[in-house]
């Protein structure tokens, strides 16, 4: 199983792209609270060309709460990343954290539900675009 969950899409402008993740995330209780647009960064800190390229700090606060509460180095793992990367042949990829795989570590019968649950959602909203 691969660390990410990822879908393309065909056809979409890398702005709709952006306002669709946003939308279907919110859909599924999820708030962005950061953003990095990773063009913009490279060319203002290295004069460096890149693709259209941004970091969506997903978060859903009940479950930052819950695992917090439970195992407070978890803000390692928070928020929830969501890469939106536009590709050749005017297609727009968007990824994320699968955490299925990133807590695989975890032995805390709690904290394997709630991944579940963020893995549960984050593959609808990827399945919602």
């Amino acid at each position: 199983m691969n660390y990410y969950l990822s879908k393309i899409i065909k056809d979409i402008p890398f702005d709709k792209a952006e306002e669709i993740v946003r939308e279907k995330l919110k859909d599924q209780g999820f708030g962005v609270i950061t953003e990095i647009d990773i063009a913009s960064t490279l060319k203002q800190k290295i004069n460096e060309d890149f693709r259209p390229y941004k970091i969506l700090g997903a978060c859903n606060p009940r479950f930052a709460f819950k695992a917090l509460s439970e195992e407070d180095k978890m803000g390692v793992m928070l928020p929830c990343n969501v890469c939106i990367q536009k590709k050749g042949n005017n297609e727009v990829e968007v990824i994320t954290i699968n955490p299925l795989e990133t807590m695989k570590g975890n032995n805390s019968d709690e904290m394997n539900s709630l991944a579940n649950e963020v893995h549960k959602r984050l593959k609808a909203m990827l399945d919602a675009i």
